[in-house]
């Protein structure tokens, strides 16, 4: 050993002697917490989500002391207003509608992000927000994919972490969470060793849309509302997106509720179709039911006006562009007249007399609920059609009608000119007069 100099004088050193560590216990290993499995509470029969009356109306001014004491309500947007329909598990509602016809605040009501007016949702038997289904619980089974990509994505936190953040708020530890959300990059289609830790800024449209969609699937819901998912996007991007909705439903056992404004996107992936006016239901139905034979003015309309492609001949044999896709559109459906009613001050009775070409008087004192369409759905009270029935559809229940439209020439006895006749009286009925008339004799 050398000596070491130290001053001028060689020092010694000192030696230490090596000391045995202490054995240390070893921690209790703690339990990673999983999200809890979601259970289905009213099996394939109940619908997944029942909405019920709901309405939403935005002030335009605050309620002065002189109105409250005279009870008068101020002016409000009627942003939506009496509506009422179920979306049915394993299914794909599409919505349609004209912009400002309430799809999006009617999807903010569903998240719970707005607070409805009036009415009630219903998941799976459970009302929600009561004890029974919390906001958080209702939440983590419901998910929503915005129509904005950016501005629906944090620009300062990286992909993976943007989609781990759900995870983490239900009490998912980071190295779990993280761990998911690469699975779920996979799952969309991008790599994560490429995306994991990029930020929103340097993906594509369509690339960011992947990631909301990712993000909604973080936390394995049983419903996903997806907003104009598709509108922004090429056309050739949306068909990807598109299609990988149609795998991860399939992939994870989801359930959509689509909303759009493209008609041709929502018969591709739609089963039923809910197509709404000024906040209301116009129809509902299933798709097929709705595309071919559509039982509103308006749903016709809409059909009218959508571009197509395709060609057919006319009389004198020359080929021309086909005003209508579907030949089951009557030839004689009048294209809208005029814009939208104010949903400040709406029409009385139908909201849609004023643009409606079948218009008669008592429309304008009869609100018209929702009917079945033809005495076959009555009758059969929503057995299955050819569409539901096809591979990929969802099974229709059997205990409600499968074509409704808010229409009085619909309903019997309406005091419409083109309402169907009243319905027969019971085959017993006749029988019991006719044995009278022999007693009398």
């Amino acid at each position: 050993m050398e000596n070491l100099v130290v001053n001028g004088h060689q020092t010694q050193p000192k030696v230490i002697a090596p000391q045995r560590l202490a054995a240390t216990p070893l921690r209790p290993q703690t339990v990673v917490p999983e999200l809890a499995p979601n259970v289905d509470v009213g099996g394939p029969a109940q619908p997944l989500l029942m909405v019920r009356n709901l309405a939403k109306y935005f002030p335009l001014k605050r309620t002065s002391w002189l109105d409250a004491a005279l009870g008068r309500a101020p002016d409000a947007v009627r942003a939506v207003d009496a509506l009422s329909f179920e979306i049915l598990k394993g299914e794909t509602l599409g919505v349609v509608g004209e912009s400002g016809c309430g799809k999006s605040t009617t999807s903010r009501l569903m998240m719970a992000l707005q607070r409805p007016t009036a009415g009630e949702i219903i998941f799976d038997g459970e009302l929600v927000g009561s004890r029974a289904l919390p906001l958080k619980a209702y939440r983590r089974q419901v998910q929503m994919v915005f129509q904005d990509s950016y501005a629906s994505l944090n620009p300062r936190a990286s992909i993976e972490d943007s989609i781990a953040f759900p995870l983490r708020v239900h009490g998912i530890d980071r190295r779990t969470a993280t761990a998911r959300a690469h699975d779920l990059l996979d799952a969309v289609g991008l790599h994560p060793a490429q995306f994991a830790r990029r930020f929103p800024h340097q993906l594509s449209g369509g690339q960011r849309q992947r990631i909301n969609i990712a993000r909604a699937l973080a936390l394995k819901p049983r419903l996903v509302i997806l907003d104009e998912p598709v509108s922004a996007l090429d056309k050739s991007v949306e068909a990807q997106v598109l299609n990988l909705l149609v795998d991860l439903k399939s992939q994870f056992g989801l359930t959509y509720m689509f909303i759009s404004h493209d008609l041709n996107v929502v018969q591709y992936i739609a089963d039923r179709i809910l197509v709404m006016y000024l906040g209301k239901p116009a129809e509902i139905g299933d798709a097929r039911d709705v595309f071919d034979d559509p039982a509103h003015p308006y749903t016709a309309a809409l059909l009218a006006s959508r571009p197509t492609a395709r060609r057919r001949r006319s009389q004198s044999g020359d080929a021309h562009v086909a005003a209508m896709a579907h030949t089951q559109v009557p030839t004689g459906t009048a294209p809208l007249r005029g814009d939208p009613p104010n949903p400040i001050n709406p029409p009385s009775g139908c909201v849609f007399r004023t643009r409606c070409a079948h218009a008669e008087d008592v429309c304008a004192v009869t609100v018209p609920p929702l009917t079945p369409v033809t005495a076959v759905d009555v009758a059969r009270l929503g057995a299955p059609s050819a569409a539901s029935a096809a591979p990929g559809r969802a099974s229709l229940r059997t205990d409600m009608p499968a074509h409704l439209a808010a229409c009085l020439r619909q309903l019997p006895q309406s005091g419409h000119s083109a309402a169907p006749p009243p319905k027969p009286a019971a085959a017993v009925a006749p029988t019991t007069v006719h044995a009278v008339d022999e007693v009398t004799q």
